[in-house]
């Protein structure tokens, strides 16, 4: 049976996310990682139903800051990125839905212990009564974007890292994506964000499928920031490239960036971090001037939905966005 992962806008049945776990990681700023994460488990809930995995022991603070409109469960975990470490849903030719689970090595071995989300997938994938598809390569779900019409992207600069899957040539990574998820064209850009070490440039700070044929680029106006030259670089390859049906790519471009200082580190919070809701967009800002173009921006590339913007600096802090933090379960019909 052939399975394909669904674009993002799809119906969703739910959206899972995980409850901060690593103290260590979020330092002085682990009580408003919460009150974070809890506000992005709220907006989401007001288009869908959200289940939020918690730590043994974590669910009632859990519970107590995300509100009775959150579903709180307890399960073994390390760390709260289910974009990363949860499954990756896929639908068969009738619909019927699955779950890959690809290996999670803490995104290069970065964070000790990651043992218990490698195996999250699988006991989630069991609680939803879901058939486990298994794949041996290392893949985070926010390395990768799909139109849901056999079109992938991802970046070089991940994928090809060798701290990910070194044993694997370009040729077999393409082709485990290919086979596990059903895309039959992956277009791969050079770059992710050179200050994104954390993940070592994941493609949802990059750029983001929004509909077949479109898609929403981060392009920075200032030519002081880092990525400046790289998302340019990586723009004019998308410009050249078709998708899986033969289109030439339609390109909206997302100029804004914030920066701040959080927990004495300067930070970037990215916009283009975003989940798709069913009828709406929750985005990612940062209490800046810039937010207001930015959400412009995704409110004209997602016509239809409801634009939220739900404050996430400290998640940015912490390595990601509200992307990166969520994974949706698509309906199955």
């Amino acid at each position: 049976m052939t399975f394909r992962m669904p674009a993002e806008w799809t119906e969703h049945e739910a959206c899972l996310m995980a409850w901060p776990t690593r103290a260590d990681l979020w330092g002085e700023t682990f009580e408003e990682a919460k009150r974070e994460y809890s506000q992005v488990a709220r907006a989401i809930a007001e288009f869908e139903p959200v289940t939020m995995v918690a730590r043994p022991g974590q669910g009632e603070e859990a519970r107590a800051l995300c509100g009775e409109g959150v579903e709180v469960v307890e399960l073994p975990l390390d760390d709260s990125w289910f974009r990363d470490s949860g499954p990756i849903f896929v639908l068969g030719p009738d619909g019927q839905r699955a779950g890959v689970d690809f290996r999670f090595n803490s995104w290069g071995e970065k964070h000790f212990p990651w043992d218990t989300d490698d195996k999250i997938a699988a006991r989630l994938l069991e609680r939803l009564g879901v058939e486990r598809i298994d794949s041996r390569m290392i893949l985070e779900g926010g390395a990768i974007t799909v139109d849901g019409e056999g079109t992938l992207i991802t970046t070089e600069q991940c994928l090809l890292h060798p701290n990910r899957n070194p044993g694997m040539s370009k040729q077999e990574i393409e082709a485990e994506l290919r086979s596990k998820l059903g895309v039959s064209t992956v277009i791969w850009l050079p770059f992710g964000g050179l200050l994104d070490t954390e993940t070592d440039g994941h493609v949802d700070g990059v750029c983001a499928f929004v509909a077949p044929g479109k898609v929403v680029v981060q392009l920075p106006s200032d030519p002081a920031h880092p990525d400046y030259e790289r998302m340019r670089a990586n723009r004019a390859v998308l410009e050249a490239a078709v998708d899986a049906r033969g289109r030439k790519l339609e390109i909206v471009d997302l100029p804004q960036s914030a920066f701040l200082e959080v927990g004495g580190k300067h930070t970037e919070v990215g916009y283009l971090n975003f989940y798709i809701a069913n009828g709406g967009v929750v985005v990612p800002v940062a209490g800046l001037p810039e937010d207001e173009g930015a959400l412009a921006v995704i409110a004209s590339a997602l016509p239809g939905r409801k634009v939220v913007g739900v404050r996430s600096r400290v998640i940015a802090f912490g390595g990601g966005g509200v992307h990166c933090i969520t994974q949706q379960v698509p309906s199955a019909s």
